[in-house]
């Protein structure tokens, strides 16, 4: 049986996730630890955004919760394959939920970039999306090139069901670094969705 994740073009992270926050007005995202969080800061600082620090594997548990605690509004959550692979039991958990305003995008360069790049199991085994797909997140699905990305966003908008997206990605290095101040980053993503008052 092939994998359909070799398929796809490989693509960049920093380029992605541009095209991402081109499209976006409130909605929320969640960046992932590393690379994926330095490329979220460059590519169009906004209050919507919560940078994590830290802690490896949260970024779809946490717009999980953003996600069923403001179910009106999308949430976007950016996660590396090394960091999935630490919380693969959240992706059940989000498809008992299955809350509908949801879109995960999982950045697969198959290694531990920030660590000194390892090989992860995605690299050569693990098909991040058929697990996904196991799971019981039906609408999981490689992106093809960067147009396929685009596309998958654009149908997440108006999705009725949790959407994942795998997209392969080259290990060049994030862009920039986030500013590390928790306490900032939280008082204003909690403005950014309207339940505190800016500081």
């Amino acid at each position: 049986m092939s994998n359909p994740q070799r398929n796809t073009k490989v693509m960049n992270r920093f380029d992605l996730t541009q095209r991402l926050v081109a499209k976006l007005k409130d909605e929320a995202v969640i960046g992932g630890i590393g690379n994926t969080n330095f490329d979220l800061w460059a590519a169009g600082h906004r209050p919507e955004n919560f940078y994590m620090l830290g802690s490896m594997g949260l970024a779809f548990p946490i717009a999980l919760g953003v996600a069923l605690a403001q179910p009106q509004r999308r949430v976007f959550a950016l996660e590396g394959d090394g960091s999935l692979l630490m919380q693969l039991g959240c992706l059940a958990t989000i498809a008992t939920l299955a809350p509908k305003n949801l879109t995960m995008v999982v950045m697969d360069n198959g290694i531990y970039q920030i660590t000194g790049s390892q090989p992860t199991p995605a690299a050569g085994h693990t098909d991040l999306i058929a697990v996904a797909v196991a799971s019981g997140i039906a609408n999981s699905s490689w992106a093809a090139d960067e147009d396929d990305f685009e596309r998958l966003i654009a149908q997440s908008m108006s999705a009725t069901a949790p959407t994942l997206i795998g997209v392969r990605i080259d290990d060049k290095p994030g862009t920039g670094t986030t500013r590390r101040d928790p306490v900032q980053i939280r008082e204003r993503f909690m403005h950014g969705m309207g339940v505190r008052q800016p500081l």
